[in-house]
């Protein structure tokens, strides 16, 4: 059966804030900035990524309402626009605890080794943000 178009609407933002945070990149940059404020350069060096990979994906969070700048002089201080990310990301880290490797052997979405295919610990310096 086919899903009636208000449906679609009504779970058209919940779908975008997800797609929102499926990058592995994404995700590891709110990951970090749950601790707090960090600028580009920041986030580069604690993820290994490159400028232009970090930039792309905090843009991207910027438009998806997640992440907020603010200027100081020539630096751009990047956090959370929304106290409420952490609670969904602990919600997050509770159903996977729950769920142990079944996420993880998703034939769809897992990674058929067994480890998560956005392992946020293996980020490389590739670019491309979307």
């Amino acid at each position: 059966m086919a899903m009636m178009q208000e449906e679609r609407e009504t779970l058209a933002p919940a779908t975008a804030l997800f797609r929102g945070l499926a990058d592995p990149v994404r995700l590891a940059i709110v990951r970090q900035l749950v601790s707090g404020e960090a600028r580009v350069v920041d986030l580069e060096r604690r993820l290994g990524l490159a400028q232009s990979t970090v930039s792309a994906h905090l843009g991207c969070l910027r438009e998806c309402g997640l992440v907020e700048y603010r200027a100081v002089g020539r630096q751009s201080f990047y956090s959370l626009s929304r106290p409420e990310l952490m609670g969904l990301l602990a919600s997050a880290e509770t159903l996977l605890a729950a769920t142990g490797q079944s996420v993880a052997l998703c034939p769809n979405y897992g990674d058929p080794s067994g480890g998560l295919s956005g392992d946020l610990s293996g980020a490389t310096g590739e670019d491309g943000a979307r």
